[in-house]
C-alpha cells in the first residue's frame, strides 16, 4: 500500500458480490490511512493487515465459532497484537466483511455502498486498535473517532440523526 501508513495489506475476495479487487484496494487504502492519521497511532515497520471479503454464510460460521452468535454480521475483527502494546504489529490483525449484510445495510439506510463499506473498514480497524463499544462511554469514544475519520474522507456521520 502506498501512502503515509507503513503497513502491508493482504486482500482476499473469498466469496460474495464485491467490487473488483482494485476498487476494494483503493477503499481499504483510504480507510487505513485516514484511521492511522486520525488515531495518531504508531505502527511497527513491516506490519501487516489481512482483510477478507466474504459472504453471509462464511461470516455466520465465524461469528458462531468466535462469538457464539449463530447469525451473519457485517464485520468481524480479530486483533493480532494485544491492545496497549508499545506499537501495533507486526500482524495488526484480520478484518472479515460479509457482502450481503453490507449491501442490505447500505440500502436500508440509503447510503452509498462504498461509504458504508468504508465505515465498516474503519470500524473494524478501530477494534484492532483496541477500541470497543460494549459500554456507553467506550461506544461514544469509538463513534466519535469513526465520525472524525469518515469526515476526513468526506463521508457523512453514520450516527447522525436523519433529518426530519
Amino acid at each position: 500500500m502506498s501512502g503515509a501508513v507503513p503497513i502491508a495489506v493482504d486482500l482476499l475476495v473469498e466469496a460474495g458480490d464485491w467490487p473488483g479487487e482494485d476498487v476494494l484496494a483503493a477503499l481499504v487504502a483510504r480507510a487505513v490511512e485516514a484511521s492511522f492519521a486520525e488515531a495518531r497511532l504508531e505502527v511497527l515497520d513491516g506490519s501487516e493487515l489481512s482483510i477478507v471479503f466474504t459472504d453471509d454464510e462464511h461470516i455466520r460460521l465465524l461469528n458462531e465459532s468466535w462469538r457464539h452468535k449463530d447469525k451473519a454480521t457485517n464485520v468481524l475483527s480479530f486483533p493480532g497484537t494485544p491492545p496497549g502494546a508499545a506499537g501495533f504489529g507486526p500482524m495488526l490483525g484480520d478484518i472479515v466483511l460479509a457482502s450481503e449484510t453490507v449491501r442490505a445495510e447500505a440500502k436500508a439506510v440509503g447510503i452509498a455502498f462504498d461509504d458504508h463499506l468504508t465505515h465498516l473498514l474503519v470500524h473494524g480497524l478501530l477494534h484492532l486498535f483496541g477500541h470497543d463499544h460494549m459500554e456507553d462511554e467506550e461506544a461514544e469514544r469509538m463513534e466519535g473517532l469513526e465520525t472524525a475519520i469518515l469526515g476526513r474522507l468526506g463521508i457523512a456521520d453514520p450516527y447522525a440523526e436523519p433529518a426530519a
